[in-house]
């Protein structure tokens, strides 16, 4: 990422802290060097740019391949820390952790949803276990975070943020999840992810949804795999 990276941090950052003047607190939880990732609430199309301006360090994420697409949309998404990534289940889904995990082993931050995609509601839904699989793997902390108002600036649909709402960013305390389990345990997985939710939740103060974020069953097959009992990566 180099340069292009270090140039749209050191000029976006400051712009984005001029214009939208973000609410951050809890920065002093954040460690400072080290693997570590930052699992947020996702509630807006800005808050991997949100996080990314809000942090005391330097965040990667991972965004759809199809954002890359012409030089102008690669080099602004390369300089806030994006990392393009062909997203879907099966082997996209672990090709896109083994991203996360080479990064966080060169000592990064990155950033992740485990609500899997944004929500159309306000409400939090239920946590897929690829995070917790990923930092039971690598043993790096993970930093809970809760945003609160992105979902004004930009909400779904439309093409320009607001320049008259406020983003609040709150980053929790790291959660080492280790006294789980081991990753390969699902049942470590699941209560990890759980922990990791219910630190998301204290943060944001979402109404709980009690269910996973999934798009409509478009067949009868897709509502019966979505009925049987199976782990959310």
């Amino acid at each position: 990422m180099g340069i292009t990276y270090a140039a749209g941090r050191f000029v976006i950052t400051p712009l984005a802290r001029l214009v939208y003047r973000p609410r951050v607190e809890g920065k002093q939880n954040v460690p400072r060097t080290g693997p570590v990732i930052f699992a947020s609430n996702h509630l807006s199309f800005i808050d991997s740019i949100a996080i990314p301006v809000a942090a005391p360090r330097p965040v990667h994420f991972l965004a759809k391949a199809s954002y890359f697409d012409g030089w102008a949309s690669r080099q602004f998404f390369t300089s806030i820390g994006a990392i393009p990534v062909h997203r879907g289940a099966g082997q996209a889904a672990l090709d896109a952790l083994d991203q996360q995990r080479v990064l966080l082993e060169d000592g990064r931050a990155v950033a992740l949803y485990p609500e899997g995609t944004r929500s159309l509601d306000g409400r939090l839904y239920k946590g897929r276990t690829g995070v917790a699989f990923l930092a039971l793997q690598t043993g790096a902390p993970v930093v809970p975070v809760g945003l609160i108002g992105t979902d004004k600036v930009m909400p779904v649909g439309a093409t320009m943020p607001s320049l008259t709402h406020r983003v609040t960013v709150k980053f929790g305390e790291p959660l080492d999840l280790a006294h789980h389990g081991p990753a390969t345990s699902g049942k470590a997985r699941r209560l990890a992810t759980d922990e990791i939710m219910a630190a998301i939740h204290e943060l944001s103060g979402q109404e709980l949804a009690n269910a996973y974020n999934e798009a409509p069953a478009q067949n009868p097959i897709d509502r019966i795999k979505q009925v049987l009992p199976h782990e959310r990566r």
